[in-house]
């Protein structure tokens, strides 16, 4: 396609970025005479200013994140942290003989973690931190199949066996990821009626002497309900007894982890039951950091093979790693720590529960609506599910998201799994950060729009995977 406006890169037809005068002004020495290509190196440098500008510029077209309510990930920090970790970018989080202090905030929080998730010997569990739950979840799963490897040599040495991985049909892509990249089959337990995650029983009865473990999520991305861990471990204890196959459990706590502990301390989940091996979370969600931070925790060192963990010596000392990444910020480590020093538990309750109350206040707005059908209330994650009610028929919950969408708010609509596809719903993550002010406008736009909506001949999205922004790959 030609250059619509002068000012384009002339080289190849291929278009450049428009230098405004003012830019060109502010740095004369620069030569400005042709706008710099956007598919190209360009040949020389430009001024910093200008440079921020074009980029500054472009990136003004995102979507604001404060209203991205399709992300659980966090988007306000204090002012303090963003100082913080300004401070903290240039320092590498592998190179713990150089930054030994920030590798130090590093061990404290999984030391506070492992606190936190009742881990039997705190001092004894083992952890790290890693880019966000996706390398998290990877980890675990390496760590499953290693000690699942060790078992089935013992026990079939001359036999070549596929291991499989048991979970709900709902759970986040990274475990699809997992199964793919580590040549594990994935055996998923399908939703049933109104049941949107995973079924204790239905899990154990895949099991068998090849399972390297079973994933119950706190905090299902789809509708935010918590799977029932404890029922999933008794089951897997009553297998136990019937068969003598020993399958651990692996908690993807991504955003209950840091919800449950504080308004739900009498949920057991965590390592207070003993066939809980390992524990992620992610730091960015619930944990309140910016993106990208997660944290891996294993109940001791015997749930962590050894040969895991790699240790280098070419940057100084000896430093054992076991995330899939090397070099990374320091900086979110410094935030996670930086907001759990700020927090504290008070701190962190507080927070949640205001989120929780907000969804449980605009849970009740879309239900009074009358036209919705509020399926999870934000009372386990701060997380509200509704669908089109039974006499809706002009419009469905993709032109939802796409009238709000007009007015700035990203309000994804998806299908669920198998068994349930013919279910769409619209989901809203209620963030810290999201107030009750917030959520008020919010269902004032949704009112304000019923009334075009109820006058539509019938739903007017015919491809809805192109419709959706969400794909359920966040992590």
């Amino acid at each position: 396609m030609p250059p619509l406006f002068h000012g384009s890169s002339k080289e190849r037809g291929t278009p450049g970025l428009a230098v405004n005068p003012f830019h060109a002004v502010a740095n004369p020495a620069a030569d400005m005479t042709e706008a710099p290509p956007a598919h190209r190196l360009p040949d020389g440098p430009l001024a910093p200013e200008t440079a921020y500008r074009l980029v500054h510029d472009e990136l003004m077209l995102d979507g604001n994140a404060r209203l991205n309510l399709a992300t659980f990930v966090t988007t306000w920090m204090e002012p303090q942290a963003d100082v913080l970790m300004a401070e903290c970018r240039d320092k590498n989080m592998i190179d713990k003989d150089e930054y030994p202090r920030t590798a130090e905030l590093e061990r404290r929080c999984v030391a506070m973690l492992a606190d936190l998730w009742n881990a039997p010997v705190p001092s004894e569990a083992v952890g790290c931190s890693t880019t966000g739950s996706s390398e998290a979840c990877m980890l675990a799963g390496m760590a499953l199949k290693r000690r699942w490897s060790r078992r089935s040599a013992d026990r079939y040495p001359s036999r070549e066996a596929r291991p499989n991985l048991v979970m709900g049909v709902n759970v986040q892509v990274c475990w699809e990821k997992f199964c793919t990249y580590w040549e594990v089959e994935p055996r998923k337990v399908p939703m049933e009626g109104d049941r949107f995650h995973l079924d204790p029983q239905a899990a154990a009865e895949l099991c068998d002497e090849n399972t390297i473990g079973v994933v119950g999520i706190l905090g299902s991305t789809y509708d935010g309900s918590y799977e029932p861990i404890a029922d999933l471990c008794a089951a897997l204890d009553a297998l136990q007894e019937r068969t003598g196959l020993d399958i651990p459990v692996h908690v993807d706590g991504a955003s209950g982890a840091m919800v449950a502990p504080f308004l739900d301390p009498d949920l057991v989940w965590d390592f207070r039951l003993p066939r809980v091996a390992s524990v992620n979370t992610s730091g960015h969600k619930f944990g309140l950091v910016y993106p990208g931070v997660g944290w891996a925790l294993w109940r001791d060192h015997h749930a962590l093979p050894e040969e895991l963990v790699f240790r280098v010596n070419y940057l100084g000392g000896d430093m054992p790693t076991f995330a899939l990444n090397f070099s990374r910020p320091g900086a979110q480590v410094a935030a996670q720590y930086y907001t759990f020093l700020r927090l504290g538990r008070q701190g962190y309750r507080d927070v949640q529960q205001a989120s929780r109350d907000v969804a449980g206040g605009l849970s009740d707005g879309i239900a009074a609506l009358g036209d919705f059908r509020v399926l999870t209330r934000g009372d386990q994650l701060p997380v509200l599910t509704f669908t089109t009610g039974p006499d809706v028929r002009a419009y469905d919950v993709f032109d939802v998201s796409r009238r709000l969408r007009e007015n700035g708010w990203l309000v994804p609509a998806y299908t669920f799994p198998p068994k349930r596809e013919d279910l769409a719903v619209c989901r809203i993550v209620c963030r810290n950060g999201f107030s009750s002010d917030l959520a008020e406008l919010l269902l004032a736009d949704l009112t304000r729009l019923l009334p075009e909506l109820r006058e539509q001949p019938h739903p007017l999205v015919v491809d809805r995977e192109a419709e959706t922004p969400f794909h359920h790959a966040e992590h």
